[in-house]
């Protein structure tokens, strides 16, 4: 069974409060196999048949909807998927780990919509920005709590739902999931 991460979004913050327990439980019952929550973020681990990643997307959706009547963006990549997100990342090289972020997204960003974000984005901040295969990579300079360049502000432009992750702690989970395989 392949080895599946989930980053899901606005979870234990703005009121979408939900126990890791709770959560894995709640997976458990719904054919998610040795689940396993990495920070209290909304980072899980899990094993599950072979299916297309956006197909497990709509399942963990379901289930944060139907469960604890949560409307979240759960980005599931597989391993190589992870790794690649951090690989394929611009930023990686020069950037600090911490500040060094990509964001998740549901699906392709249309390359017109990315342009208007970085029009809008001008002279708003330092943040260096780059589209990659379903992901936004960003460089947040002087770190995401100061920056202007928000997850709402990047979901109005781009048109669709995403969730960031810095890259140390994805390399953490790749690391979580390696140690699975």
């Amino acid at each position: 069974m392949p080895r599946y991460a989930a980053f899901l979004g606005s979870i234990n913050v703005g009121g979408n409060r939900l126990t890791m327990a709770e959560l894995r439980e709640a997976l458990a019952r719904e054919d998610f196999v040795n689940v396993e929550t990495v920070v209290a973020s909304g980072n899980v681990l899990f094993d599950h048949d072979e299916r297309p990643t956006r197909g497990l997307e709509e399942k963990l959706e379901y289930v944060l909807r139907d469960r604890f009547d949560m409307r979240s963006i759960a980005a599931v990549r597989s391993r190589d998927e992870v790794a690649a997100a951090i690989a394929d990342n611009p930023f990686a090289k020069d950037g600090e780990p911490n500040m060094v972020h990509t964001m998740f997204l549901e699906s392709d960003a249309d390359p017109a919509q990315f342009r208007v974000l970085l029009a809008d984005h001008e002279g708003r901040g330092p943040e260096r920005l780059a589209l990659g295969d379903r992901a936004l990579y960003i460089d947040y300079v002087e770190g995401a709590g100061r920056s202007r360049l928000t997850t709402q502000f990047i979901e109005r432009r781009l048109g669709r739902r995403g969730t960031a992750r810095n890259l140390r702690s994805l390399a953490r989970i790749l690391a979580k999931m390696d140690e699975q395989a």
